[in-house]
């Protein structure tokens, strides 16, 4: 089971989703948390989990690695940690 993100909710995506569901503000928050919690895992720890899952389910590698890519086609992870200077690389090069 993935973790809530809990005090890392933006407050403008807070904001956004008590106006326009109009379910209440601590409601708003659990739910931002949860599915935060649910898109914060790296590329590889997604892999590493679903391959397990999946794996589980008794699918063999070779279907198990075509629908990993599929999957991370999709789907938002997040990003990797990076140093200054790779951000400075990604701005001017």
């Amino acid at each position: 089971m993935l973790d809530a993100v809990d005090d890392e909710v933006p407050e403008d995506l807070l904001r956004h989703v008590v106006r326009t569901t109009g379910i209440p503000p601590g409601l708003a928050h659990r739910l931002v948390s949860d599915v935060m919690g649910y898109f914060v895992e790296t590329a590889t720890e997604y892999v590493r989990r679903r391959h397990a899952e999946l794996q589980a389910q008794g699918l063999k590698n070779a279907a198990i690695w075509d629908r990993l890519r599929r999957e991370l086609d999709t789907r938002p992870v997040a990003a990797p940690k990076f140093t200054e200077r790779q951000l400075r690389r990604i701005v001017y090069g």
